[in-house]
């Protein structure tokens, strides 16, 4: 056995944020609320009524986030734009002075040696927009379109790597289904109508940015597509397995990816719509070229029909509601998968990050693959000493990591690797308390320190090599 796993040359080795959860300065420069700042700052919608109208200061602290990027030996940096900072009410002209960060942002990753990889959305909606119906309303979608084409053209001559859309899952049905993301909406009919078109907002921006582009620029998406298992072989609960997947995956990678919709999600769902919100050409829009597929993963979904479901833990990945973030259905149970959990309680398990890699690799084997999100939050705390001993991360990390291998050695064309997160950040519906960050932020005080994870991730980045077996050892190089 050889004593570590080599990566391939040029595996892009690259960590991730987003907007609103680390760039603070929410009123400045003529950036306007989004859907995420009208949501943290109604009581009782996110943990200890924090918000992100500081986060991180990222806005003002880019440059030394990023000379710490460099210093890491980050080769890519995947971040979101704050939709209303560049387009105020999600319409119209764009405000220079919110592009202008955005300039300034690529041009240091850029003069740094760090590739950057835009998110147009990662679920910020302008609140303009989401007044006048937000994702249920295909409008949006067009005004998504307009809103990539303004990106497009400010920076399609220096940021070659674009994605659309970031987990429609998440915005589509935590959003507008079970009420525990912005925009907090409980309407499982207006959740499907919001999937429908964050497909289509998809498609329209990829046309957009193909004929804006130079033809070097790639362009894909990011779906945090489930692994999702049957508690037994039993066909019911192998039925509750194929109802959550179309719900999961096939209502966004069916459309994108292969231009058609699962039938039979069409006839589960058929007691909330009758899907006469998709006309005629959609599908055709929604199903445009892309060049590559990123994946996040975190942690499986296990499944059984309700008739079939034993007493035990019930699974609450998705935040505690009286409603579900999974339309028509109610007869299906999710449980909490076996084994240790991190803090999110989510069950760690990289197995599943190998299933979903190489269920897309077999759909899709033209793409290439990039893990967009990938991490685990703990409960970090300094010591005396100030370092930040993380193990619990570096480990979730390494087997995840080895599966990523087992599936390049196995055939998958997976090109890169982004690690959630960059640093410590505002963690939507849960606030600053936990922490998924391979660097700590001392929230008071903005000072921001390497955690072990942070410096074992940057030894693996400039060689590439992965040690075969984890062992720890606490100390300033972990």
């Amino acid at each position: 056995m050889p004593e570590s796993l080599t990566f391939p040359p040029g595996f892009l080795w690259g960590a991730a944020t987003s907007a609103y959860q680390i760039e603070g300065a929410v009123r400045e420069d003529g950036r306007t609320p989004s859907i995420w700042d009208t949501f943290s700052h109604t009581p009782g919608k996110v943990a200890f009524d924090e918000n992100g109208d500081v986060a991180v200061d990222h806005y003002h602290r880019y440059r030394d986030d990023v000379a710490m990027m460099a210093g890491l030996g980050l080769k890519a940096y995947r971040f979101s734009v704050s939709w209303s900072r560049v387009q105020p009410t999600g319409r119209g002209p764009a405000v220079q002075r919110g592009l202008d960060f955005y300039r300034r942002l690529v041009d240091e990753l850029l003069e740094h040696g760090i590739q950057p990889a835009l998110t147009l959305y990662h679920w910020d909606l302008p609140q303009e927009l989401e007044d006048a119906g937000g994702w249920p309303e295909r409008e949006t979608a067009y005004r998504f379109a307009e809103y990539a084409t303004i990106l497009g053209e400010a920076l399609g001559d220096r940021v070659e790597r674009w994605m659309t859309v970031n987990e429609p899952w998440c915005a589509a049905f935590l959003g507008y289904s079970s009420g525990v993301h912005a925009p907090g909406r409980t309407d499982p009919a207006a959740s499907l109508r919001a999937a429908h078109h964050l497909n289509l907002a998809h498609g329209l921006a990829t046309s957009a940015l193909r004929s804006i582009l130079p033809a070097r620029a790639t362009i894909a998406l990011s779906l945090n597509s489930q692994v999702i298992r049957p508690l037994t072989d039993d066909p019911a609960d192998l039925d509750a397995q194929r109802r959550v997947d179309n719900l999961a995956n096939g209502v966004f990678h069916g459309p994108m990816l292969r231009g058609a919709y699962p039938d039979s999600l069409f006839t589960d769902t058929a007691a909330l719509t009758d899907w006469s919100f998709v006309e005629d050409g959609d599908l055709a829009a929604c199903h445009q070229p892309v060049d590559a597929l990123g994946l996040n993963y975190y942690t499986p979904v296990l499944v059984s029909a309700k008739s079939n479901a034993p007493s035990g833990p019930i699974a609450t990945n998705h935040g505690v509601s009286e409603h579900s973030p999974w339309p028509a259905a109610d007869e299906v149970t999710f449980h909490q998968p076996p084994g240790e959990c991190t803090e999110m309680g989510w069950a760690i398990d990289p197995t599943g990050l190998y299933d979903l890699i190489t269920r897309y690799s077999r759909m899709r084997p033209d793409l290439e693959l990039y893990v967009t999100e990938n991490g685990a939050a703990y409960d970090d705390k300094p010591e005396t000493d100030g370092q930040v001993n993380d193990p619990e991360r570096i480990a979730y990390l390494h087997g995840h990591l080895k599966a990523v291998h087992r599936a390049i050695a196995d055939g998958a064309d997976v090109r890169g690797y982004y690690l959630w997160s960059l640093m410590d950040n505002f963690e939507w519906a849960h606030g600053y308390g936990k922490r998924f960050g391979a660097v700590y932020v001392d929230y008071a005080t903005q000072v921001r320190t390497p955690k072990a994870s942070a410096l074992w991730y940057a030894d693996l980045a400039r060689g590439g090599a992965l040690p075969v077996d984890f062992t720890w050892h606490s100390g300033p190089t972990g």
